[in-house]
């Protein structure tokens, strides 16, 4: 009975522990996210203007500058860096990483960059968390925890979701487990720093989906298909990252070079089409979810961009522009098979989530929280199946391994996403298994 006496007290110890730092680190990130956002709507004012786009060979060459001679150990877009360094330094980061983050997406954006908001806001959360670790002499995995903290919260409240902010800063650190012992501090700081956004005046995006469909064998199809759909988008929009990197690192001039040059790439193909693929893309996002026309390949020119800006010396997230992509892509989607493309298009912009960011959790409850109860079901569905299609892949590269999507795919678990080398694993009572040897009877049978 002692024992037991004293494994409660040390836990009510550390549930108090947890609820004063977490809420203090919930203050710090509630407002950095929102000196920052509110920086970059004022940016993005700037940047919506006519003929705009022709400083975006500026805005990626000085982005591009900066990495290379200020913080080149900083390249990379914002939450990645944060997740490679929870699991490779304990959370330890540079105390200037965060104004340099901030300066860099800056620039990007204002410029007319294709870029997201969610990492720099999680990297200035989480550098800053870092700052705080210092002041109380935490290491190890106390330091960790108030680093992912710092996550949890910039993402509650750069969102607008704090219950899907909060889970989504633990869940994207490994693809397939959640890190349930970082749970309370990361709900305490990610409601505390949404409180604290709000109370600033950051004001945020929802849009409850009034039509839903009745569930319906033919719906709950429709809704399976799309989810399969989301998560080949996912594949694509990760791969055109990717590929966009790859070929940047074998183009040999300097990066502000590159950054410049792709800057007018950019900027030509932008007065060919319009500017709805630069900046943030809100309102396209809005526009989509409200039901009204986007064009069919909207989410594969968004995923260009983004790719274009990133591997060429931008700077920013990949979460703004993943909404984008999910929710055209879901527009597109309903409107090819009849449906409401409002509904699709709000299921897509969690579906992507689940599947270029392996939060398959988190994107459910972000559906709850920005669309209401109704659609819930259907995102949900959605959003597993387009996890488990998007592959051992992600757009945050050092993601670790904590599961595999198919026990007939052979990866290394314990492995980030960037070294993953996924093969093929035929067993004989799978499915493949089973098709592999129909195939060889009926070649025998011939």
């Amino acid at each position: 009975m002692k024992q037991r006496l004293k494994e409660e007290t040390i836990i009510f110890a550390s549930v108090f522990k947890w609820l004063i730092l977490g809420s203090v680190v919930g203050v710090i990130t509630g407002v950095s996210t929102t000196v920052f956002v509110m920086s970059l709507n004022w940016g993005a004012r700037i940047a919506g203007q006519a003929h705009y786009y022709w400083f975006l060979p500026l805005g990626l060459f000085l982005s591009a500058l900066i990495i290379k001679y200020v913080t080149p150990s900083a390249q990379g877009h914002g939450a990645n860096k944060v997740i490679e360094s929870i699991h490779k330094h304990s959370g330890k980061m540079k105390p200037l990483y965060a104004p340099i983050e901030f300066l860099r997406t800056f620039i990007t954006l204002t410029g007319g960059g294709c870029a997201g908001k969610e990492g720099p806001s999680a990297q200035i959360g989480a550098g800053l968390a870092s700052i705080f670790a210092d002041l109380i002499r935490f290491e190890g995995v106390d330091r960790r925890k108030l680093v992912i903290c710092g996550i949890s919260g910039a993402f509650a409240s750069v969102f607008g979701t704090p219950i899907a902010g909060a889970v989504f800063g633990i869940e994207v650190l490994f693809m397939g487990a959640i890190r349930y012992e970082v749970l309370l501090p990361s709900f305490v700081a990610g409601v505390i720093s949404y409180q604290v956004s709000t109370w600033l005046g950051l004001t945020y995006f929802y849009h409850p989906i009034t039509f839903v469909p009745v569930f319906s064998e033919l719906i709950f199809i429709k809704v399976a298909a799309a989810g399969v759909f989301f998560g080949l988008a996912s594949f694509a929009f990760v791969e055109i990252l990717n590929l966009c990197r790859g070929v940047s690192a074998r183009i040999k001039f300097p990066l502000p070079v590159k950054g410049l040059l792709a800057g007018f790439f950019l900027a030509g193909i932008t007065a060919l089409l319009g500017n709805h693929y630069l900046g943030l893309g809100l309102d396209v996002i809005q526009a989509a979810i409200e039901g009204k026309d986007i064009p069919a390949y909207a989410f594969l020119m968004k995923s260009f961009f983004t790719g274009v800006t990133l591997g060429f010396g931008g700077h920013g997230g990949v979460g703004t522009p993943i909404f984008y992509v999910g929710a055209t892509a879901g527009s597109a989607f309903g409107h090819f098979i009849g449906e409401d493309g409002a509904l699709f298009a709000a299921i897509g912009f969690v579906s992507l989530l689940a599947g270029a960011a392996n939060t398959p959790i988190a994107a459910s409850i972000m559906a709850v929280e920005l669309f209401g109860a109704a659609v819930a079901p259907y995102a949900a569905i959605s959003s597993v199946i387009s996890f488990a299609v998007s592959g051992h892949r992600g757009a945050y590269p050092s993601q670790v391994i904590a599961a595999k999507k198919s026990s007939s795919i052979e990866v290394e678990i314990g492995a980030e996403l960037l070294s993953a080398q996924p093969r093929c694993a035929y067993r004989e009572k799978s499915f493949i298994g089973l098709l592999r040897y129909a195939a060889g009877k009926f070649r025998r049978a011939k």
